[in-house]
């Protein structure tokens, strides 16, 4: 049977404006980029070039070539079974927080190594890092709980002379802790980014990756492969999302005066409920939502300070170069 070919929107549904990401793959260039992908792109049923979106070979190539093609990354690799995250997705919540900065700021956003972005379990890919530096030229800290994926974060930055020097990693030795043993004293830094661990078990975590490879392919399967990779620390913890959002909540009101906007991303709707509870709790100032969407996928970012209008004020003063 001859499957009619489908149209396809000209951009991605409710990417944010300025994503490069926008319109499809467009593999042809992605290939030139790099040339590696090559062997994982093949005509779908709707005679598109695409690649096995449930193949985490094919995931991390093209990967590869995204960063590559758009942000200038030449060698970027991780271990194998780490995770490996769409880079879409990643490119809009940089986005939406730069707008963040600058809605503080005449809606000019503040760029420069002088703008300082604490990325809260970088993972071995150091993927915010990278498309914040080479979007805004922010500077950042990358923290994680895992050696493994530090080593492999360092890698990358070491591989790419544009990184050195613009990223800073920082293994955080008490899993427990968000921000303590990581932002050194009189340190400011003027927006925190998580993503953080989704599921609240590993049972939980694989089920949810069965879903998705049986909602990716046309045949039925058993067995949890990551597609997109994902160590444990990555995929779950105790509590899930809602527990670890409440817990950086909880932690960031000690670091009141060092950070100026603290945010993290929240998949569950059902969540906000409690993590808007926690923030009024611990006297969050202003708390932002920040809705998102790629594709189906519907998420947000929340975001809070603690600083009053004058605090912010003199904030922008000093280190945004306020016109």
């Amino acid at each position: 049977m001859q499957h009619k070919k489908k149209v396809h929107p000209k951009e991605k549904p409710k990417l944010h404006p300025r994503n490069k990401h926008l319109g499809r793959y467009d593999f042809k260039q992605l290939i030139d980029s790099c040339p590696g992908l090559a062997q994982f792109v093949e005509m779908n049923i709707y005679n598109d070039l695409s690649i096995d979106f449930s193949d985490p070979e094919a995931v991390k190539m093209l990967n590869k070539a995204l960063l590559k093609r758009y942000y200038n990354i030449i060698n970027w690799d991780i271990p194998d079974n780490y995770l490996c995250p769409p880079i879409p997705g990643r490119a809009d919540y940089i986005h939406h927080i730069a707008d963040l900065l600058g809605s503080k700021n005449n809606n000019k956003i503040p760029t420069g190594k002088k703008i300082k972005c604490l990325d809260i379990g970088t993972g071995a890919n150091c993927v915010y890092p990278i498309i914040g530096n080479k979007e805004y030229g922010w500077s950042f800290i990358g923290t994680d709980i895992d050696p493994v994926s530090i080593k492999s974060a360092n890698k990358i930055i070491e591989s790419n002379p544009t990184l050195k020097g613009n990223i800073e990693l920082r293994l955080q030795q008490n899993p427990k802790d968000i921000f303590y043993g990581i932002i050194n004293k009189g340190e400011l830094i003027d927006i925190s980014v998580c993503n953080p661990p989704f599921h609240a078990s590993l049972a939980e975590a694989q089920s949810g990756t069965l879903r998705k490879l049986n909602n990716l392919g046309q045949k039925k399967t058993t067995k949890p492969i990551q597609n997109f990779g994902g160590k444990n620390g990555e995929l779950w913890c105790q509590g899930g999302e809602k527990r670890f959002v409440q817990d950086m909540i909880g932690q960031s009101k000690q670091f009141h005066f060092s950070c100026f906007w603290f945010s993290s991303l929240v998949s569950k709707q059902s969540n906000l409920k409690s993590i808007y509870g926690v923030l009024q709790k611990v006297g969050a100032i202003e708390v932002k939502t920040i809705q998102m969407g790629q594709g189906n996928k519907k998420s947000r970012i929340v975001a809070w300070t603690f600083l009053t209008r004058k605090q912010q004020k003199t904030w922008m003063d000093t280190r945004w170069d306020v016109q």
